[in-house]
Order: structure tokens, then sequence, then C-alpha cells
């Protein structure tokens, strides 16, 4: 159990490595994101290997910009280490919410995500609590194909935010 419960947070940190970092970047001046994209618009998708030499792959699902309030996603292919640890969530999906204008990153208010999968169906909400400067959970995506991801966030504003990403999963 210590071994599994071990394994859990260590596919967790690496989770979230790339957010740190674009924190740090933020507060040296820089947008955060590698100088993909311009605010409300898709990032340049693509994978790549996590810093910390695991296989889990990164996807980045872009930024959108509402009423404000600039949210960029993640989505970590967690699978090898959460079946190791016997659990069977595949991906972790994060997302950073910041003000569009300042810059100043976002890190409380309640966040929750829908998936909607490649034949339709839709999940039910699932949290998405405060992790280090932004948002995320372990989540299950068993279906192959493009899938859709809808955030709803009421933020310290209290305004009710959606964005949408979607991004195929192999």
């Amino acid at each position: 159990m210590k071994t599994k419960l071990s394994l859990v947070v260590a596919a967790l940190l690496v989770a979230a490595v790339p957010f740190g970092a674009m924190a740090m970047q933020h507060e040296q001046g820089g947008n955060g994101h590698g100088g993909h994209g311009q605010a409300g618009q898709e990032m340049a998708g693509g994978h790549g290997e996590m810093a910390g030499g695991g296989h889990e792959e990164m996807a980045m699902l872009g930024s959108r910009v509402e009423d404000g309030v600039k949210a960029t996603a993640h989505l970590n292919d967690v699978r090898a280490a959460m079946a190791g640890a016997g659990l069977k969530e595949t991906h972790h999906f994060m997302i950073l919410f910041e003000a569009d204008d300042t810059g100043k990153i976002i890190e409380t208010g309640t966040v929750a995500l829908k998936v909607k999968g490649p034949g339709g169906l839709e999940s039910g909400p699932v949290a998405l609590p405060g992790m280090d400067g932004h948002f995320g959970a372990d989540i299950v995506l068993s279906e192959k194909g493009a899938h859709e991801f809808t955030v709803g966030a009421k933020l310290p504003d209290g305004k009710i935010r959606q964005f949408q990403f979607n991004h195929p999963v192999d």
C-alpha cells in the first residue's frame, strides 16, 4: 500500500513540474508558454517527454481567454505510473488560470471538468482541486479518439467561466 501511494504521489509531482516552471517564467517576465500561441488562440499541440526522465507524455491543449482570464490546459499521460500502482486512471488533466492583462496566476476558485469521449458520452463533473498554482485531477480516458474537455470555473471575482479544449487520445 505504501508503494502504491508513493508511486501516485511521485506521478502527481512529475505532473506538476511544468506549471512550476511556467510560474517561475511569469515571475521573470516571460509569458510562461514557451512562445506558443497568442492569448485566445490554440497553442501548438504536441507531445514531448516530461522533464525528469519519465515516460509520461505531456500534451499542451492550448489556451483560451474568457472575460479577462486566460486558461492554459495540459494533459499528461500517466498510464504506466498508475498501472504500476494498480490504479485505473490514465491521464492527469491540469489547467492554469491567469489574469489576461497582468499575467498574475489565479490560485483559488472552484473548478470542475467534464469530458466528452469520441462516442459522444459525457462524464459527470470531476472536481479539479488547486495544486501549487494550477488545478488538476487524474481521470480515465479509455476510448481512443477525439475528446472534448469542458472546464467550468468560478474564480475569486465570482464570475462563472467556461473553457473548452479538444485533443485526441491514442
